[in-house]
């Protein structure tokens, strides 16, 4: 039997601010295809995690790999990005006043400049990704509202849009459901577990039942004090004493 690999691989990881130890000798290992969703009280890592990942900033020490053998931390944020690693904050970051078709043409792989990539000639192939895309997303039937007009919940779909046109390898997530109704949170647990398996995605998030819903039997990765608390499936996540005391236990909103 083929052993999984992994896509990344985050090994001794120390990130320091001003005397602040912001992820302390940090290990994490992320395999091909799968859905991973990383909790933890504020102040717990979560963001400079992706910052670090991501080359926004630089670890003071450790390993960070891509696949087998890349080093990330010798790449800066667009090496990365041009890897195949992609990144959404939790604030969506749309064109406001381009439509939401032109919103997806601009995020297309080997797109260059928002004119050349607006009024170029599209292929048919790219045309009918698009048209996937938004099918995807759900917004096929708003393609030609400005993505200004569109809900909150909405722009978060088309920015995700957005990053799936890039055709990343390893989606980072940065808590999807905030602001959103409970239809539209349910609707992105549906979306983000539809990808698991084409990509890597890791979801940092605090609503508990949105987490609960994206884990399914995937693995919960635990961050306190820039450290790995606990690992495991959701139910033994919950259930863990010393998870309780630090996050679960300050309400359902992980002490936000």
């Amino acid at each position: 039997m083929t052993q999984p690999k992994y896509m990344l691989t985050v090994e001794g990881v120390s990130k320091t601010y001003d005397g602040f130890k912001a992820i302390t000798d940090l290990n994490f290992y992320l395999f091909e295809g799968e859905l991973r969703t990383v909790i933890g009280p504020n102040g717990a890592g979560k963001s400079t995690f992706f910052d670090l990942i991501t080359g926004r900033a630089k670890p003071d020490k450790g390993k960070i790999e891509f696949g087998m053998n890349t080093d990330l931390t010798k790449m800066n944020e667009y090496e990365i990005n041009r890897l195949g690693i992609g990144r959404k904050f939790q604030t969506p970051s749309v064109f406001t006043e381009h439509t939401v078709y032109n919103n997806i043409v601009l995020s297309l792989v080997g797109s260059r400049g928002v004119f050349a990539s607006i009024f170029k000639r599209l292929s048919s192939t790219e045309r009918d990704r698009i048209d996937e895309l938004l099918k995807l997303v759900r917004l096929d039937t708003k393609r030609d509202w400005k993505a200004g007009m569109l809900a909150h919940g909405e722009k978060q779909w088309l920015e995700i849009g957005m990053l799936l046109a890039q055709e990343p390898k390893i989606l980072l997530v940065d808590e999807p459901a905030a602001g959103m109704t409970d239809e539209e949170t349910h609707r992105t647990g549906e979306l983000l577990i539809s990808l698991a398996g084409k990509h890597s995605i890791v979801v940092i998030e605090h609503d508990m039942t949105f987490v609960k819903q994206i884990a399914r039997d995937g693995q919960v990765t635990v961050l306190h004090q820039g450290s790995v608390l606990c690992e495991g499936k959701f139910d033994a996540v919950q259930s863990n004493p010393k998870v309780r005391e630090v996050y679960l236990g300050r309400g359902k909103s992980g002490g936000k």
